[in-house]
Order: structure tokens, then C-alpha cells, then sequence
């Protein structure tokens, strides 16, 4: 365990540029050995509807060029000091150095792909003179940010790039957002709004409120200037929200129980380091991580031992060492449900083939056997680094199988048959398949999204993403 004494991190809301004083503070702590890293002000609903007037209240005269400037300047201001992004990331969430500096990297993607979409021009010209009632004139369609505020509320798991996905598509557009980051990682987000303000951002673009959902979250979602709801987390409370929204826009990106479908024309031991990375990779808290590994019967056996040998490779200990390949969970009750999990299904004839140890926040990687399809460790969404392997006998059954989830988020197909890959990719209820990779693989510009309970409304994705937070107006003219 590392003996090195950590900083206490004293921030909090801001709102219309400044940081109100707040009557009490959230702790943050580090997962590994749970010492208050941060202490972080909690805002109030009074604070919310004063963070809401200043962002309802502003209209951005900013021009493209200003905002695509501003954008690129914040990926600049990140990457000079990537390292101390990556070390905060890893102090707020337990996530591993390697994890965290991914994440960093990613988000300055984010802000690459935004800044040069700004630069393009999504509207459109149609002749009016097409059809025999028409005329001469020309049809003009126009992009406008949204006319109220955006509200974006964010998970731990990702506690920059999530951020960063709500809120840099908004602000190339010229749209408003105030923006409810976790609770329990609200240090990156409070620094990534005071980078884009050095970059040039107004403050009454972006507001960020940090605090207990609970207390923020009828400010937030029941006033009438917010004309959009962005959420990433938890299919319950996606749900919950979907309900409050009413006559608004919302966008729900949810849970996931992603498949990696082994064949039996696979090279296993790829397919083996691959899994391992999907299920294991940010402390298997992804909405997209693998959760159910399905493996053909005939090659199950040694797909399984392959797994197990790659498993064992993966180090654990303290997420400030760059020789730590797996950091922690969010915290040590989330790593109690992953244990918890794992022995029910034990209890119900899976087989832990190895890992399946726990200490305190850490819970160690985990590959189980002989999980059937209907318990609860492959129905229910386990966020953490547990592997379940669950054998099948031909494509239709994987399919079946895949498909039987109330989860249709991302899947895996490890096949060397394109024919056959076609095949599951029409066959799969999901919103992403990858041939050959994680079901978690995405470029930072593509759409990503999910169907059934993982989620409602457009996809993220910088590029769908700014469509999304954009109103279109349509004009004509003489021609």
C-alpha cells in the first residue's frame, strides 16, 4: 500500500462564474484506501435555480471560429497536463493509471472531433422548383442551438470523458448546460469546466452543480427552462427520468449486459486476450464491458483454461502505480454487490475457475464456469471485472441467447467466417456489434447507443450528438 500522504482537494459549484459558498460539503474519497481526497461543495436547489437563470438568460454571440477555437485550445490545455488529469481521474475513482490515461486521451478525441465539426456545415438547400405546384425559390435549412438550457447529469465510471461527451457537443453548437456530475467524482468535472473557461468559454454556457441527486434532482428536471435531459447511468433511474421528462427532449444512454460471442472457427487465444481486456478494463465498470462470454461447446474447455492463464496475468494493487494493470471498484460496498453476485451464482452450480477474491475496494479479476443463461450474474448488470462464461451449441442458439436480455447495448462476435459475422450482426438485438474487437471499441465521432433497456432517444457520439442539441429552421426565399 503506498505510504504517500494525499492532498485534500477543497472546490465546489460553479455558477455564473464564481463558486457560491456552500452550507456543508460532499467527501470524496480514494478507494483504495479510502482517505478524503477532496471536499466538494453541496449545492442546493436554490443554487440549481440560480445556476438556471444565468444559463437561460445568456444567448452565446460566439461565431464558429471563436467556439472552434476555444475547443481546441481546452484539448491543448489537457494534454500539457495529462498526467495530473490521469493521477485526479485515479484519485477520485480507484481506476488504474493505464485506464485513466486512456480516458484522458479520449477525451481530448472528444474535443478534437467537436472542434473541427464546428467548422462544417450540417444545414441544407432545396430548389423549390421540383414539382408542378412549386415555385422559384430556394429552401434554406439553418442550425440554431436549443432555445432553453440542457441539463446533464453524469456517472462515476467515467468521470471525465462522460462529461465531456454531455458538454462539448453542447458548447460547439452555442447551446447552455448545467451539468450534475456524480457525486462521487465531481473533482475532474469542476476542473475540466475551469479549463474551458481558460480556453475562452463564457461561464454562463456551462454551470456545474455537485451535490446528492436527490436533493438537486426536482430543480433539475422539473423546470420548464431546461428543454433537454441527458443522462448516462443506471436503467432504474434512466427510466425514472424518462417518466419526469414530459414535452422534452432526452436523451438515455443505460445499462448494458454486453455478450462476447466465441466461435469455434476463432483463434482462441486472441479471442482470450481479448475478452480479458473487455471484461476486466476499467475495473469492468463499463456500460459496455463484457458481461456474459459465449462460448461454443466444442471449443469451451479450452477457450476457458486460455482465459484463466490471461486472467492471472492481470496485477492488481495501488491505482497510482503504473505497474497496476486493475485498480479498484468505486467502492467497497460496489465491490461487496460484485462478490455477492458471484456467490449466488456459485451457489446455483457456476464454478469460480479463478480470482473471485476481494479486498476492500479491490475485487480481484474473475472468470466463472458453467453459468447458465438464466441466473442472475448474467441477467442482472454486475459493473466489475467478473468474467461469466456461458456455453452454447450453434449460432442460433448464441443468438437466442444474446437476444433474451432486457439489455441491448453492444456485443462481440470472435469469428473468422464473414458470412457467419453478417449473420449475428443482423441476427443480435443490440445497438453496436464489433467483429473482432470489445464490444466496447468506439471512435469518439460515431454514433453509440442502445436499444431495449439500454436505452431512449438519439445516440451519442460527437456528431449525433451535436444534431441532437441542435434545433433546425427551415426559410424560403425568391430565386
Amino acid at each position: 500500500m503506498s505510504t504517500e500522504v494525499l492532498a485534500i482537494r477543497e472546490d465546489g459549484p460553479r455558477i455564473g462564474g464564481k463558486r457560491p459558498v456552500c452550507a456543508s460539503a460532499i467527501e470524496v474519497r480514494y478507494p483504495h484506501t479510502g482517505e478524503v481526497i477532496g471536499l466538494v461543495g453541496r449545492a442546493s436547489a436554490d443554487d440549481v435555480r440560480q445556476a438556471l437563470d444565468f444559463a437561460e438568460g445568456f444567448r452565446s454571440s460566439l461565431s464558429r471560429y471563436e467556439r472552434h477555437r476555444i475547443l481546441v485550445r481546452a484539448r491543448e490545455l489537457i494534454e500539457a497536463r495529462a498526467d495530473e488529469w490521469a493521477r485526479l481521474i485515479t484519485l477520485e475513482s480507484g481506476l488504474c493509471l493505464r485506464d485513466t490515461r486512456h480516458e484522458v486521451r479520449r477525451t481530448c478525441d472528444v474535443l478534437q472531433c467537436a472542434a473541427n465539426q464546428v467548422l462544417v456545415e450540417h444545414g441544407g438547400v432545396y430548389p423549390g422548383d421540383v414539382t408542378e405546384s412549386g415555385s422559384a425559390r430556394k429552401i434554406v435549412t439553418l442550425t440554431e442551438p436549443l432555445l432553453g438550457v440542457i441539463c446533464a447529469i453524469t456517472p462515476f465510471n467515467h468521470p471525465l470523458n462522460q462529461v465531456a461527451h454531455k458538454v462539448v457537443p453542447a458548447v460547439a453548437i452555442g447551446n447552455r448546460v448545467v451539468l450534475k456530475p456524480s457525486e462521487k467524482t465531481p473533482l475532474s468535472a469542476l476542473m475540466f469546466a475551469d479549463t474551458l473557461y481558460e480556453a475562452g468559454l463564457p461561464p454562463e454556457m456551462l454551470q456545474v452543480v455537485t451535490g446528492d441527486p436527490a436533493e438537486l434532482g426536482a430543480a433539475l428536471l422539473d423546470d420548464p427552462r431546461v428543454s433537454m435531459i441527458a443522462f448516462t447511468g443506471s436503467s432504474t433511474v434512466g427510466k425514472r427520468i424518462a417518466d419526469r421528462a414530459g414535452y422534452r427532449r432526452v436523451i438515455l444512454e443505460l445499462g448494458g449486459i454486453d455478450p462476447a460471442i466465441v466461435c469455434d472457427d476463432t483463434d482462441l487465444a486472441a479471442a482470450a486476450e481479448l475478452v480479458a481486456r473487455g471484461a476486466y478494463g476499467n475495473s469492468g465498470q463499463r456500460c459496455t464491458a463484457i458481461k456474459r462470454v459465449l462460448v461454443q461447446n466444442a471449443v469451451a474447455a479450452e477457450f476457458t483454461a486460455l482465459l484463466v492463464a490471461q486472467t492471472r496475468k492481470w496485477r492488481t494493487g495501488d491505482p497510482l502505480d503504473s505497474a497496476t494493470d486493475i485498480g479498484t471498484v468505486i467502492d467497497e460496498g460496489s465491490a461487496r454487490r460484485i462478490e455477492d453476485a458471484v456467490h449466488a451464482a456459485v451457489r446455483a452450480g457456476a464454478e469460480i475457475a479463478c480470482g473471485g477474491v476481494r479486498v476492500g475496494a479491490h475485487y480481484a479479476p474473475t472468470v466463472v464456469e458453467r453459468v447458465t443463461p438464466e441466473m442472475a450474474l448474467v441477467t442482472e448488470e454486475v459493473f466489475g471485472p467478473v468474467a461469466p462464461i456461458v456455453r452454447f451449441a450453434d449460432d442460433a442458439e448464441a443468438i437466442r441467447i444474446a437476444n433474451s436480455s432486457r439489455y441491448a447495448l453492444s456485443a462481440s462476435v470472435l469469428t473468422r467466417d464473414l458470412t457467419r459475422a453478417f449473420g449475428f450482426v443482423t441476427g443480435l438485438h443490440a445497438g453496436n456489434v464489433n467483429i473482432a474487437e470489445v464490444p466496447g471499441y468506439r471512435l469518439e465521432s460515431m454514433p453509440f447507443g442502445g436499444l431495449k433497456d439500454s436505452g431512449l432517444g438519439d445516440k451519442e457520439g460527437v456528431v449525433e450528438a451535436m444534431r441532437n442539441y441542435t434545433t433546425v429552421k427551415t426559410c424560403s426565399l425568391p430565386w
